[in-house]
């Protein structure tokens, strides 16, 4: 089957997205770094190799965001991240998900998740934070699989390993939450 890629993205809405690095900067500053960072991302892992998915938050926002221009997009469902996850895993794989929080993430990156997958049933890139910047699955998943996970914790990767035992992972990368990780990028 042919590998499927979905981006989870916000709309730019001010004041919606990027709201811890908002508490830093102030909104204004943080639509335009979301704006950029999600760009760039969209950009940067588009390859004729997989398809490029948008799941897209609010619903309402499908087809009005000019970065989103000529990608399929899905509206994401309400929820925690939990029953968003679960929702690109249930259909075929292999798949793989990634946010619009890691700018440093490359097609090269994903033709490696997606490589990886061919000999692993699971495939994380973890984040410098505790978390992941992507996850991949080579057949779906069930949604109980996330369940009881911390999110936005230091120890919500090691919540997932501890759902698949062993798992394969990439490099690791900085997702821009605050101004600490937005330094760290080189965004400023």
């Amino acid at each position: 089957m042919r590998p499927t890629l979905f981006i989870m993205a916000k709309a730019p809405i001010m004041g919606r997205a990027k709201t811890r690095l908002a508490a830093d900067i102030g909104v204004v500053h943080a639509k335009r770094i979301y704006i950029r960072m999600m760009s760039t991302i969209i950009r940067n892992v588009q390859d004729p190799r997989w398809d490029t998915v948008l799941a897209v938050t609010p619903p309402a926002a499908m087809g009005t965001v000019p970065a989103w221009e000529g990608l399929p997009q899905i509206p994401q469902v309400s929820g925690s991240l939990s029953p968003r996850l679960a929702q690109v895993f249930d259909g075929h794989g292999p798949t793989a998900v990634i946010g619009t929080d890691c700018p440093q993430v490359t097609r090269n990156d994903i033709a490696q998740a997606f490589q990886v997958l061919k000999s692993s049933p699971t495939v994380f890139g973890p984040a410098s934070d505790g978390g992941f910047w992507l996850m991949g699955a080579r057949a779906p998943l069930p949604a109980k699989t996330f369940d009881n996970i911390r999110w936005s914790h230091a120890q919500t990767l090691s919540d997932m390993r501890a759902k698949f035992g062993r798992v394969s992972e990439l490099r690791t990368l900085t997702d821009v939450d605050d101004l600490a990780a937005l330094k760290l990028s080189k965004l400023t």
